[in-house]
C-alpha cells in the first residue's frame, strides 16, 4: 500500500513539475531563454530543437541572442522562431540572431493570464487523475482482501492529503505566474 502512495506522489509531484516548466516557456515582461525551449527546427532534413543548433542566452532585460553552431542555418532557425507562436521578430547580423522583447500590452498580459490558467487547471484535472487511480487501484485491494478496511480508510486520507497539497502548490505557482505577468 505504501508503495501504491508513493508511485501517487511520485506521479503528482511530475504534474507539477510539468507546470513549472510550461510556465518557464510562458512569455513575461522579461527575457528568459526558456522561450526558446519549444522551438523545433527543420534542420539536415529533420525536426531538431533550437537548443541542439545554438547558443541562446538572455544578456538584456529585453533580449534574447541565438547563435547557431552552424552559420549555414541562420535562415532555417529564423524561419522556425517567426513561424512560433512567439510573436517575436527576428533580426540577423550574420553571426547572431537578436530577439528583441516588445513590451507586453494589457490585452496580451490578459491573455496571457487565461494561457496560465488553463495550464494550471490541466494540471489540477492531472493530479485529480492521479488520485481516482489510486483511489481505485485501493478499493480493488480491499476487495481482494489484499488490505483492511481500515487500512483502506487510512490509505484514502492521505491521498487525499497528498491532492490537496499538489493542488494547493499548483494554486501559488499560478498566483506567482499571475504576478510576474502583470508586472509592467
Amino acid at each position: 500500500m505504501k508503495e501504491r502512495i508513493d508511485d501517487a506522489k511520485r506521479r503528482m509531484e511530475g504534474a507539477t513539475k510539468n507546470l513549472s516548466n510550461e510556465f518557464s516557456a510562458l512569455r513575461t515582461g522579461r527575457a528568459s531563454t526558456a522561450l526558446l525551449d519549444r522551438i523545433n527546427v527543420n534542420a539536415y532534413g529533420a525536426m531538431t530543437p533550437l537548443t541542439q543548433l545554438a547558443k541562446i542566452h538572455a544578456p538584456e532585460a529585453r533580449l534574447i541572442t541565438v547563435q547557431p553552431f552552424d552559420k549555414t542555418m541562420m535562415t532555417d532557425i529564423e524561419r522556425a522562431i517567426m513561424e512560433s507562436d512567439l510573436g517575436l521578430n527576428p533580426s540577423n547580423d550574420g553571426t547572431t540572431i537578436r530577439l528583441p522583447l516588445p513590451q507586453l500590452t494589457e490585452e496580451r498580459r490578459k491573455e496571457l493570464v487565461k494561457v496560465a490558467h488553463r495550464m494550471a487547471e490541466e494540471s489540477r484535472v492531472a493530479v485529480r487523475n492521479v488520485r481516482r487511480d489510486v483511489l481505485n487501484e485501493l478499493k480493488r485491494a480491499e476487495k481482494d482482501g489484499e488490505v483492511s478496511k481500515n487500512d483502506l480508510g487510512r490509505a484514502q486520507d492521505d491521498v487525499q492529503k497528498l491532492t490537496d497539497a499538489e493542488v494547493k502548490a499548483v494554486d501559488e505557482m499560478l498566483a506567482r505566474k499571475e504576478a510576474e505577468i502583470m508586472e509592467v
